[in-house]
């Protein structure tokens, strides 16, 4: 698994992932996603080189997005391949989490300017004013 943080322009980070999201691979990526989801910024979580996802990967996922939403930021997932999707579908990550296919559905969400992309789940938590 390669994971590579980057500007995701002055809306956030993005986070490309490379590989399969096994044992070891969600070994790679908590502590890079635990100190991003920390730091106040929305993350984008580039899946398109993802081959496969495992149940612990989902895992990893919740507990950045709780951290990310917990400081009034929003998490996207981004061009995940059919299979992923269908791993992120079956385990209910959708209901939470916005799974979109382009980068302009991803600003949008990000900047709050489509809350029609995001999930029902997901709206109440996103809608909350910043806490502090």
């Amino acid at each position: 698994m390669e994971i590579t943080i980057s500007d995701f322009g002055d809306l956030g980070k993005r986070v490309t992932l490379v590989g399969r999201l096994d044992i070891s691979g969600a070994e790679k990526i908590a502590a890079p996603l635990k100190e991003l989801a920390g730091s106040n910024t929305s993350i984008v979580i580039d899946m398109k080189g993802v081959d496969f996802l495992a149940s612990n990967c989902v895992r990893q996922l919740v507990i950045t997005a709780k951290t990310v939403v917990r400081n009034s930021r929003r998490l996207v997932l981004l061009y995940p391949n059919p299979i992923v999707a269908l791993a992120l579908i079956q385990s209910g990550l959708h209901y939470f989490l916005p799974i979109v296919h382009s980068e302009e559905e991803a600003q949008a969400v990000l900047s709050g300017e489509s809350p029609d992309l995001l999930p029902e789940g997901a709206k109440k938590f996103f809608s909350r004013p910043p806490e502090g």
